[in-house]
């Protein structure tokens, strides 16, 4: 056999269900070596696509995802689709073609240095230098990615050295047990409860993982302490349990920053500083903190824990949950309750507009969380509109709602809508992106066309870069022009073969969401989103008061 052929029986052996991509001259040999195996090659209309469906893939399973493009523009349109994952922490191995080993030290036609390019963001990148390296290359790159905390790995693949001769067989695919805590640093973290007398909870990305998420759930129970989650951490703790403070991490203060607030013992799990800065929460550096997470906390002025505990974070929790079914420790208090109360309310609020032209992003949110079960999956891009599903859209099962807030990128959630739909057909599966982002990588609707992926998309309509607009008006009183045209949205969606939706009257909203669900094809949802409360979000956080 061939080195492609080697790496595919690689790759098989990994459990690899899918490759997503698109391949150039130099991925020949790999792609005819795939031509004959179970795993799947799902041909997309552009590499970041590609990406962010691998990554998409890799969230939501846990198993690595995998893309693949030529060399060149290839590989650099894959770059910011594996950037994201690498910083999101999804497993993903990224594989680029490459120029003839024998042109690679000179000038040559889209010859560059991709392992240079990819190794900022990547855990490891790596050229396959010698045919019978693949299996080590390959079974070392699943192992990384899949590695605490999870992450990006890239593998290069020159033209010629796909086609050389080779013998060899895969390496077995190996499970790992993480390392735990040790008995006496965790005894010192209940020391530090029982000192507090109003701890909370501050859950982040690290919590959605399953067997995490049913400690942490099973811990706040025990004790009744408050759990606030990142945007990324939605769905760690059930948002119906009273114990629920929703999420956090707007940059304005809001009525969920006031637990923390008066909080005297921060326990942060799972939390990865790349997605609420803690000089937000802990600006003056003096609340006490506990680190427990799968590796040790990063070094920062306003991040400084008193008691690190690394390891694997479910056993870690499941420890702790041992000790306080023999040794109680329970929290009451009305902040919480008045927490929730003040939320719900604020939730509430426009559930029930009847306004016609624009709609309330609060209205559009309420009518989707009706719409979409414990388990369906909202995919929010990244935009104006993201701030608002981070503090309106809750959950009640992890990875139920996927926010790309480490890399934040633009782009991914119609590619990413289309991975989760293969993963889940059973679930219900939307994407919602604002007008811009979902431009960004439009020509996925074709991949869903040509699949039979029946995706629903919602574009927030405002024609314009809302979320810069937002951010200069609260820090310059003003903003430059940020406005743009958009397609006819109904004619882009007839023309990729979808079905298409304008809800113009907010009391029609939750109908035609149902509609485009039931009707078992690709469907475009446009709602021309009412943006002027974005102001008014930002004076009334302004304006907040603690509920005592």
């Amino acid at each position: 056999m061939n080195t492609s052929e080697l790496f595919i029986k690689c790759l098989e052996a990994e459990g690899v269900e899918y490759i997503f991509g698109v391949p150039g001259e130099e991925n020949a040999h790999f792609m005819m070596a795939l031509e004959d195996s179970p795993i799947r090659f799902i041909l997309t209309r552009h590499e970041q696509g590609a990406a962010f469906m691998a990554d998409v893939y890799g969230r939501l399973t846990g198993k690595v995802g995998v893309c693949l493009g030529t060399l060149g523009p290839g590989a650099t349109n894959l770059i910011t689709g594996v950037a994201d994952a690498n910083m999101d922490r999804a497993p993903l191995v990224v594989i680029t073609g490459q120029a003839d080993s024998q042109r690679q030290h000179k000038e040559s036609h889209q010859n560059m240095d991709v392992v240079a390019m990819f190794a900022p963001v990547t855990k490891w990148a790596t050229p396959v230098i010698h045919p019978n390296n693949v299996p080590e290359v390959v079974r070392k790159a699943f192992k990384l990615a899949t590695t605490e905390k999870p992450g990006a790995v890239h593998i290069e693949l020159a033209e010629d050295i796909a086609d050389m001769p080779v013998e060899g067989k895969p390496l077995p695919s190996e499970r790992m047990r993480r390392p735990v805590p040790d008995e006496k640093i965790i005894g010192r973290v209940v020391d530090l409860i029982r000192e507090a007398k109003q701890p909370v909870i501050l859950a982040g990305n690290g919590t959605i993982r399953r067997r995490a998420s049913a400690q942490l759930r099973k811990f706040c129970e025990r004790t009744g302490i408050p759990a606030v989650s990142t945007f990324m951490g939605k769905g760690a703790v059930d948002h119906n349990a009273d114990y629920s403070l929703y999420t956090i991490g707007l940059q304005a203060k809001d009525v969920v920053s006031c637990t923390i607030d008066a909080a005297d013992l921060v326990i942060c799990l799972g939390y990865d500083l790349v997605e609420y800065h803690p000089r937000l929460w802990n600006g003056e550096g003096k609340r006490r903190i506990v680190h427990m997470d799968f590796e040790p906390a990063e070094v920062d002025e306003h991040y400084y824990p008193d008691v690190e505990v690394v390891g694997d974070l479910a056993h870690g929790l499941w420890m702790l949950n041992e000790i306080l079914d023999k040794e109680p420790i329970e929290f009451s208090g009305t902040q919480k309750a008045n927490v929730r109360k003040q939320m719900r309310a604020d939730f509430d609020e426009h559930k029930d507009d009847d306004t016609d032209g624009l709609i309330r992003p609060q209205k559009v949110l309420w009518d989707v969380r009706e719409v979409m079960g414990p388990e369906d999956i909202l995919l929010s891009d990244v935009g104006a509109h993201k701030m608002w599903i981070a503090r309106y859209y809750q959950c009640e099962e992890p990875n139920t709602c996927l926010i790309s807030n480490g890399f934040c990128t633009m782009g991914f959630a119609l590619p990413g809508a289309l991975a989760a739909k293969m993963i889940y057909p059973e679930r219900r599966i939307l994407a919602i992106c604002g007008d811009a982002g979902f431009m960004m990588n439009v020509q996925e609707m074709e991949t869903a066309r040509r699949l039979n992926i029946p995706v629903v998309a919602m574009v927030w309509e405002d024609n314009a870069y809302g979320l810069i607009a937002w951010k200069q008006q609260n820090q310059f009183g003003k903003h430059v022009d940020l406005s743009f045209g958009n397609p006819n949205w109904m004619m882009l969606a007839e023309s990729f073969g979808w079905k298409g939706f304008h809800v113009t009257q907010s009391k029609k909203l939750q109908s035609t969401l149902e509609e485009a669900f039931e009707c078992g094809e690709p469907a475009l949802v446009v709602v021309p989103i009412d943006y002027r409360e974005n102001d008014l979000l930002t004076k009334r956080l302004g304006d907040i008061a603690c509920p005592i």
